[in-house]
């Protein structure tokens, strides 16, 4: 079965490139700035990742943030992602970034995005995986920094294609963004949103009717609301599902539980994606394999949950076709 999803071709939609941040580049970028990290090794950083909840994670990955200061610590981040996108079969990719996560650290807008869509361009040229970016807001904060990082992002709308919504989600629900969302959508951006991980099933109601969504991220609790349930299928809304993300964080207590599969089989279009890769343990194959030993996914059950990725992604219907080529060419062979 490894063997098999190897070569299973892939779309990735719930990516944080921050989160994609292995131990080592982040020393050595570190090094490289003259920033000293509260770790004396990779090892005491690899131990830090075994956080009980959503906040103790969000807590060390702030701090590894704080090491990125140049543009080309931005490229080398991503584009570290990239080869390991490649190893995993990825095809496409839809990259979240927190601009508030360095802005608010003085970094330039400029330098970040220029050194995400830089990475991003090199690898459609060496590696063949084409990307589109999605700015998201931390929700943590006030809506009035939001509308402020969507103003900061006009001179480079070219670089996005659409906005979300990350960080704690307890507490902070989807109205709190309605505005923001509004204005996105005035300017044609595609919107998403993380709702119901840790947030409760009506942040999903409330995601599809204040915030105008056009994807889910996450999605779990869905399945407390028939009702919901049926409204996601009936829209075909894209639920981005993180496995590994969702055991490490205690979404789900064993990935027996976890409801992909069942979701699968109500017909929503569900996929596998990696989140936080480096902190969560694992890639998209990690998480694939993982969820496919769980549950006892079959082929046709890869299949579908590429099919979909591919479906509800923002790649072009060129590009669409070409995938699904790719893919029904793995289903026969």
């Amino acid at each position: 079965m490894i063997k098999t999803i190897q070569s299973l071709p892939k779309v990735e939609l719930h990516l944080h490139i921050e989160g994609s941040f292995e131990p080592e580049l982040m020393f050595e970028i570190g090094k490289r700035n003259g920033i000293k990290l509260p770790y004396n090794s990779i090892e005491d950083i690899r131990k830090a990742y075994q956080f009980s909840n959503l906040q103790d994670f969000l807590d060390i990955y702030y701090t590894g943030c704080n090491v990125l200061q140049k543009e080309q610590d931005f490229y080398d981040l991503t584009y570290a992602y990239f080869q390991k996108a490649k190893e995993n079969n990825v095809l496409h990719t839809e990259i979240f970034f927190d601009p508030q996560t360095h802005t608010d650290r003085g970094i330039a807008f400029e330098t970040v995005v220029l050194g995400i869509t830089k990475a991003m361009a090199d690898a459609e040229k060496k590696l063949n995986i084409s990307s589109h970016l999605i700015m998201s807001f931390l929700r943590h904060l006030s809506e009035e920094a939001a509308i402020e990082i969507l103003k900061m992002a006009e001179p480079f709308k070219d670089k996005f294609i659409a906005i979300g919504l990350d960080s704690s989600e307890n507490g902070n629900p989807p109205k709190k963004f309605q505005k923001v969302y509004a204005m996105a959508g005035e300017q044609l951006y595609k919107r998403v949103a993380h709702a119901g991980e840790e947030g409760p099933a009506q942040y999903i109601w409330d995601s599809l009717s204040m915030l105008n969504i056009d994807r889910l991220d996450h999605g779990n609790r869905a399945m407390e609301d028939k009702a919901l349930l049926n409204e996601l299928k009936a829209r075909k809304i894209g639920l981005t599902l993180c496995p590994l993300s969702n055991l490490k964080l205690k979404v789900v207590k064993d990935l027996k539980d976890h409801p992909i599969k069942t979701m699968l089989d109500l017909g929503l279009k569900v996929t596998v994606n990696s989140d936080d890769p480096a902190y969560f343990g694992g890639y998209m194959n990690d998480n694939f394999t993982s969820i496919s030993e769980a549950l006892n996914l079959s082929k046709e059950d890869l299949y579908n949950l590429s099919k979909n990725a591919i479906e509800v992604s923002w790649a072009g219907s060129a590009q669409k076709r070409d995938f699904m080529v790719k893919l029904d060419k793995w289903m026969e062979d």
